[in-house]
């Protein structure tokens, strides 16, 4: 007798990442969506969310004066699962979370990875006016359904991949990013050249770019000038526009 599968495990927002300090009141909520795998229904790793947490503090300590709120979400299984989706599923699933804890307040999805896909594929919820894809994982070009890219009309829209990655084509997000930006005006795609898939090598600036895109969208923050000049600029530049070492350090002085 074949059995059955068991139903996965719900997903999980948890408390907002802190940074200590007293309670303040939410008015625009990040969610940081991990990395994980092609297939799998496993449970995810508990290593996934920790290795989340340090970006998602910088975040945090940057945003809180504008009242900002950053969750990492625990997904149900770690795998995307061909056409389930699981973690864009989720994703969706956090946005409503985030609506019943906090209100309306505008939501800027932000993955990396896997997470990255989730992020995009589930930009079309109602609450979300944002995403940060880095190191986005998508389908090859040979793929008999291109990724979809309707739903991220509306948003702004912000791709990061390191130019030597090698778990992820960097490639593949400049081909979707050309897409968007033909119904989407406000996408844009920043290259770190050198860096591989984590985007270890140049974090300081990575983490500059988050924060300056996340407070920007969110609370209507003038963008640093790369920003905005690579919102502005048409395809190839403002879609291979090149992460300078040391963004971060001159802002808004």
């Amino acid at each position: 007798m074949a059995q059955r599968a068991l139903p996965l495990p719900a997903a999980r927002l948890g408390r907002a990442v802190s940074t200590a300090g007293a309670p303040y009141e939410v008015s625009g909520v990040v969610l940081l969506l991990p990395d994980g795998e092609p297939d799998s229904r496993r449970r995810p790793s508990p290593l996934s969310y920790a290795i989340q947490l340090p970006f998602a503090r910088a975040l945090a300590r940057a945003g809180e004066g504008d009242g900002l709120a950053v969750h990492v979400l625990r997904y149900r299984c770690r795998g995307w699962n061909d056409a389930d989706a699981h973690p864009a599923q989720d994703a969706a699933w956090a946005a409503d979370e985030v609506q019943r804890r906090y209100g309306d307040v505008p939501v800027c999805l932000v993955g990396h990875g896997m997470g990255g896909r989730a992020a995009l594929r589930a930009a079309g919820h109602g609450a979300v006016t944002s995403v940060l894809a880095m190191a986005p994982w998508l389908p090859d070009h040979t793929a008999a359904e291109p990724e979809p890219v309707k739903q991220l009309v509306g948003r702004r829209v912000l791709i990061v991949h390191g130019t030597n990655d090698e778990r992820t084509d960097p490639e593949l997000s400049y081909r979707l990013a050309e897409r968007a930006k033909k119904s989407n005006r406000d996408t844009c795609r920043f290259e770190v050249h050198s860096d591989g898939h984590a985007l270890r090598q140049h974090r300081s600036e990575v983490v500059a770019l988050a924060a300056d895109f996340v407070r920007g969208s969110l609370f209507a923050r003038s963008y640093a000038r790369p920003v905005k000049d690579a919102l502005a600029a048409p395809p190839p530049l403002g879609l291979r526009m090149p992460l300078a070492a040391g963004f971060g350090r001159s802002l808004r002085h």
